[in-house]
């Protein structure tokens, strides 16, 4: 989440930049101060593994999985990436493009730079620039998606301003795969699963959630997210094994929808008066405006979230800790929330800790309040579930022994070490895309069992 572009709200925070890595293992934080990697191992303790004090004003930081590799991007100059070995505190190069760098996205073959009108593909062993995506449409969010597996290494971006066309690019062959007419309103957000075989879109309406196969772009699935109102949707994320698809929101809701096909039961003649309606209901579908028919087939949210804030940005991810799955959602109030989600049974999410982004935790009981927190947080019971299973860029600079060529030196760091240091972790769930956020930090008052303002929370 690059809060970079949302200078009036930022600069009231020491807060620039919050991202999750591939696998959901650690959370990146870039401040004014510098940028800090923590550990997600633990509900209960959110573990600081690194701390960087050197660069400042960092509003991109990407690590690639759990490596010492990292991509960074500083206020004090937009327009320039350092690619680091963070445990070492070396530079292994740096490059120079012809705007502000928006995203940057990494996997273990590629690393990309998004800017508002191109697309630059490194090579993320020797970072040589592979090709150029240029004149692409106005995307001043740098609004993308990059798959982490190997085998299906596709990059997502928008191919209208206009409307919700995607586009789909093969980074290893470098070439187009394909354009998936996804949605009427311009895209909002985009997500791959870790297999690289589905990709989530979401549209600016915010109402509808589609899930598409990759590079086919055949329709796989049609979640509704809501009706009443439209809404910026923030971020989305699969889970590791792709059954669960998350998508947080500017409002106080997180929806979470289960990707399964309803096998289709024999039709038996209905016993009762509900019964007999309902078959009514449905035939008469045929007859219906397509818009009221496709409503009739869209899936609903599987389980949702309540967060205690209403308003700012936020990410979302779906992890497993501790042999539970969680739900995790960092926003733009400074805090990570921690949810436990039933993979049996669904419904409301039970909220087990929040942490700040500074590295100190809070309990439920401390909840945040500003003008925005006017849906309090709503908690129940929870049981335990264990889940089943055409400029280049300049040339760049290498540091190491009598400052060597780009070639030798990012070679020698990339090659010899990367298998075990750099490039050893295991595939996980699809990179979550980083958000420009907004919102102040709330002021924290502690709400006692039974105290006030716990009244029911507004449907999102």
């Amino acid at each position: 989440m690059n809060l970079a572009s949302q200078s009036g709200e930022a600069g009231a925070s020491q807060l620039l930049f919050a991202n999750f890595n591939q696998d959901v293992t650690s959370l990146a934080v870039g401040s004014k101060s510098g940028y800090k990697f923590f550990s997600l191992s633990s509900v209960d303790k959110l573990e600081q593994i690194y701390e960087c004090t050197d660069t400042e004003d960092v509003c991109v930081v990407e690590r690639l999985f759990s490596s010492s590799l990292v991509a960074i991007v500083s206020l004090k100059a937009p327009r320039k990436l350092k690619v680091c070995h963070f445990k070492k505190g070396t530079e292994i190069c740096n490059y120079s493009y012809s705007n502000t760098i928006l995203a940057v996205k990494l996997n273990r073959q590629r690393l990309i730079v998004c800017l508002e009108e191109s697309l630059y593909i490194h090579n993320i062993r020797d970072m040589k620039v592979l090709h150029t995506i240029r004149e692409t449409p106005p995307n001043p969010t740098g609004l993308c998606a990059l798959s982490i597996n190997n085998d299906n290494c596709y990059l997502a971006y928008p191919g209208s301003a206009t409307i919700g066309e995607v586009q789909v690019f093969d980074t290893i062959n470098l070439r187009a795969a394909n354009m998936i007419p996804a949605h009427d309103s311009p895209l909002a957000a985009l997500a791959f699963d870790a297999s690289g075989t589905k990709l989530a879109t979401a549209s600016e309406k915010g109402t509808v959630i589609r899930v598409f196969s990759i590079p086919e772009g055949q329709k796989l699935f049609e979640f509704r997210r809501g009706v009443k109102r439209c809404v910026s949707i923030c971020s989305l994320a699969f889970s590791m094994d792709g059954m669960f698809l998350s998508a947080s929101s500017n409002t106080e809701t997180v929806h979470i929808f289960k990707l399964e096909t309803v096998k289709e039961k024999p039709q038996e003649e209905p016993t009762t008066w509900t019964g007999y309606f309902g078959k009514v209901l449905m035939a008469s579908t045929s007859y219906l405006p397509s818009q009221v028919t496709e409503m009739f087939n869209q899936g609903r949210a599987f389980a949702t979230v309540r967060l205690p804030f209403c308003g700012h940005k936020n990410i979302c991810a779906l992890a497993t800790i501790q042999k539970i799955p969680r739900l995790l959602v960092g926003a733009s109030d400074g805090y990570l929330y921690m949810y436990n989600l039933d993979p049996q049974e669904g419904g409301e999410c039970t909220l087990m800790k929040q942490h700040q982004l500074d590295g100190s935790m809070e309990t439920t009981n401390e909840i945040l309040d500003s003008t925005s927190h006017d849906c309090p947080l709503v908690t129940q019971a929870y049981g335990a579930a264990v889940p089943k299973g055409p400029h280049v860029p300049s040339s760049p600079t290498a540091l190491g022994k009598g400052r060597a060529s780009l070639g030798r030196s990012t070679a020698a760091l990339a090659l010899t070490e990367p298998p075990a240091c750099l490039l050893h972790s295991g595939a996980g769930p699809a990179a979550l895309g980083p958000l420009c956020l907004h919102g102040r930090a709330g002021r924290r008052r502690r709400l006692g069992a039974g105290g006030r303002g716990q009244r029911p929370a507004a449907g999102g």
